[in-house]
């Protein structure tokens, strides 16, 4: 009977550490997996508000003007969008939703030798109906006033529809903020206004506009807007690996943490400020941005699950022995 005995316990300890630590609710406030197989290097997100629980991303890199809209409640592409009027993207970074539903996206990467005179923020409507579609984008020119800058960070303000991009640095970039209203001729010049501590890889206004996350590889950071003399509020705790993506939840109570790589994962965690955020989340192995590691829920729930097993193996045990 020992190996009825352990076949029953691999499949219920393979169920058991697959539980998600909480129900998903269609709402796109929970962990989700990303299972587009085009989707390997996903470096933005940004959450719908047309569409409940549908989240934005789109790769690093493509073989097109790729975006795709993502079910969080699946984690299955629910539409495709090819962006027309822009020309081949270089390194696509960042997503963004601006005010009246319009998708932002921050073709900013320049990491091989920072040498780009310039670089590109593409603007489409989001569409009303999903389902691969071409949709026709306008085309932004972007410059630094103090020269070429690599950047993997574009948001965009929800109230005033202003445009910011973070410059990634090692030891700390800066905010750099685009003129009032983006010009579609000519050259857009953005200028560095506030630090950002951190070596940014993406970032995410709150739908209030009142916070602005920021997240690096290691760790991040939440600040209060203020106007855009940003304070800062606390840190925060990422998932290891490579994450290049943050976003608010479409409700504001979490914040979404992606990473690249196939069959990625996306976890939420709890939104910082107003209350403040004990940097617990509902799933997902992470790291505290001081390096200080920590438990998280999927841990926890996993920790639960393995003890209930070895509870049920025990049981199964003296059941078989008295047969």
């Amino acid at each position: 009977m020992r190996r009825p005995l352990a076949i029953l316990a691999g499949v219920l300890l393979t169920g058991a550490l697959t539980l998600p630590a909480s129900a998903a609710d269609g709402a796109g406030n929970e962990d989700f997996t990303i299972k587009d197989p085009r989707i390997t290097e996903s470096s933005g997100l940004a959450a719908s508000r047309q569409h409940k629980g549908v989240y934005w991303t789109h790769n690093d890199q493509d073989t097109g003007a790729y975006l795709y809209a993502v079910d969080s409640a699946t984690g299955k592409t629910v539409a495709r969008i090819t962006m027309t009027g822009v020309g081949t993207p270089r390194d696509v970074e960042a997503i963004s939703m601006g005010p009246d539903n319009q998708l932002y996206v921050g073709d900013i990467g320049d990491n091989d030798g920072v040498e780009w005179p310039y670089v590109w923020v593409y603007r489409l409507p989001e569409p009303k109906v999903l389902k691969d579609q071409a949709v026709h984008a306008t085309q932004y020119v972007v410059k630094y006033s103090d020269g070429p800058r690599d950047a993997e960070s574009m948001v965009v303000h929800p109230k005033t529809g202003r445009v910011y991009i973070i410059d990634k640095q090692e030891d700390g970039g800066h905010l750099y903020e685009g003129p009032a209203k983006l010009s579609p001729s000519g050259a857009n010049v953005f200028e560095p206004t506030t630090p950002v501590d951190l070596w940014a890889t993406d970032a995410a206004f709150s739908p209030d506009g009142r916070r602005l996350v920021v997240r690096g590889y290691f760790g991040g950071l939440a600040y209060d807007w203020n106007g855009g003399k940003l304070k800062r509020l606390e840190r925060v705790s990422v998932p290891l690996g490579q994450g290049e993506s943050v976003s608010y939840s479409p409700d504001g109570s979490r914040i979404m943490l992606g990473s690249e790589g196939l069959n990625s994962t996306v976890v939420a965690k709890d939104a910082p400020g107003d209350g403040g955020s004990d940097g617990s989340s509902s799933g997902g192995s992470s790291a505290s941005s001081d390096g200080d590691g920590g438990t998280d829920g999927t841990l926890k729930v996993g920790a639960v699950a393995v003890v209930a097993v070895l509870v049920v193996l025990f049981a199964l045990r003296r059941l078989f022995r008295r047969a």
